[in-house]
């Protein structure tokens, strides 16, 4: 099933507490991601209360924010929000490349799922397509995968 075209069949989220962690990096872009990610969690029963968001700088911090929420053992999953345009440099590949790496291994050492909702895009425009409504919203998706 395609995310763009139908939403998936969701869990039942009652009962669960989610992390999302969310870069402030291309903030217009981020909060977007965000938005999608807590519509999906509450559509499938997680309570307000029960989802925690915690703030990072950029993407670059997401893995270990992402590890310390997982470490306190009260969250089920934990939503991975960000976004890296492709600039000039080869900067852009590294931030991908960490972060990636970053959350697999932040995710074997805990045992709890992270998702990766971190955008890597060629251009804004790319970014902003993919933190629209619905489920083509790259948070919305990345909240359904954790469920």
């Amino acid at each position: 099933m395609r995310y763009d075209t139908a939403p998936p069949r969701l869990v039942d989220g009652r009962g669960l507490r989610v992390a999302i962690v969310v870069s402030r990096f291309h903030d217009e872009v981020t909060r977007e991601l965000q938005a999608g990610a807590e519509r999906v969690l509450r559509a499938a029963g997680v309570e307000s209360h029960a989802i925690e968001v915690f703030d990072v700088p950029g993407a670059f911090e997401i893995p270990l924010a992402s590890r310390a929420a997982a470490r306190t053992g009260r969250f089920a999953a934990v939503v991975c929000l960000g976004c890296i345009i492709r600039g000039e440099t080869p900067h852009f590949e590294y931030i991908a490349s960490a972060v990636a790496h970053g959350l697999a291994e932040a995710m074997g050492a805990t045992g709890v799922p992270m998702t990766f909702g971190v955008l890597t895009t060629n251009s804004l425009e790319e970014a902003t397509a993919r933190a629209g409504d619905g489920p083509s919203n790259k948070g919305w998706v990345a909240a359904a995968a954790a469920l």
